[in-house]
């Protein structure tokens, strides 16, 4: 069995990418700011194919999910479109 990557975290507060290399996402945690919206998270940029989304209401509380097993492989790289003052750190490897 290989080894598995060592995990590493990045943090956005606007749409855009996010890990901008071939990666395994792992976890988040997700805030509103206020806002409620969608959460989409794309690999190949803002047009690329959608591999996981949520709806985030306007509470203050975060968000947060570990994905199971090795997590979701993003092939080019991992892309997130966010509702206005929203923020989310992810961790990936």
């Amino acid at each position: 069995m290989a080894m598995q990557t060592d995990v590493k975290a990045a943090y956005r507060e606007t749409t855009g990418t996010i890990v901008s290399v071939r990666n395994r996402f792992k976890a988040y945690q997700c805030i509103s700011g206020g806002t409620a919206g969608d959460v989409i998270f794309r690999d190949g940029g803002a047009s690329g194919t959608i591999l996981m989304q949520f709806y985030i209401g306007t509470g203050t509380q975060p968000i947060s999910l570990s994905i199971p097993g090795e997590g979701i492989l993003f092939i080019t790289d991992l892309h997130v479109t966010l509702p206005l003052s929203a923020r989310i750190m992810v961790c990936y490897g």
